[in-house]
């Protein structure tokens, strides 16, 4: 895991800029930077200068998140962040700022107040309890039901009505959105990037 292509330095590393997406794209295998757990309204985001975590916003409502949450490295989606990933059944929480491997499942499509804001669906990859799960739809309907209203509503109290989600779709799909990200780093990111 992690096996990042970079001798050892004195300084720290930026994630965010040097692993991959994919650690395995044969195996649907993506690199996740963990930015926060499930059950909390609190929201972190990577600085993306320097791979560190940042309190983004607190909440407005007890709408807490359903699921583990992070973004992918070295991907840019087109509401100017890293591409997001939601990590579904995760039985023990998870530590902000570490690396996981996690596996595609799907990937819903969202709108965030105009922006898009895409979100791959994973599970862990090591998870042997989670080793059934190929898709999505395999968590059932109210999973979908549920992810659903978690974000089309969690933004009610400060900016109702501006959040939607515009469908769930399978791995080819998100596998396709992963690469257009990754292009839209490459071409707007990476020039920037200094050392």
């Amino acid at each position: 895991m992690a096996n990042i292509d970079h001798a050892p330095s004195r300084t720290m590393l930026n994630l965010l800029h040097v692993l991959p997406a994919f650690a395995d794209a044969d195996e649907l295998r993506l690199n996740v930077i963990v930015e926060l757990n499930s059950m909390t309204i609190n929201k972190y985001e990577l600085i993306t200068e320097t791979g560190h975590l940042k309190l983004d916003r607190v909440g407005y409502s007890s709408l807490a998140y359903p699921f583990a949450y992070g973004c992918l490295p070295r991907t840019w989606d087109e509401d100017g962040d890293p591409l997001d990933v939601e990590i579904v059944g995760i039985t023990e929480p998870l530590v902000p700022g570490s690396l996981v491997e996690a596996r595609i499942i799907g990937i819903m499509k969202f709108d965030d107040g105009g922006e898009v804001d895409d979100k791959v669906i994973c599970v862990l990859a090591d998870d042997k309890r989670m080793d059934h799960i190929t898709s999505y739809e395999q968590l059932g309907a109210h999973w979908i039901k549920e992810t659903t209203y978690y974000w089309e509503h969690y933004k009610d109290l400060k900016k109702p009505g501006t959040c939607t989600v515009n469908g769930f779709f399978g791995n080819d799909e998100a596998v396709k959105i992963i690469r257009d990200c990754e292009k839209r780093y490459d071409e707007t990111i990476a020039p920037k990037l200094v050392n």
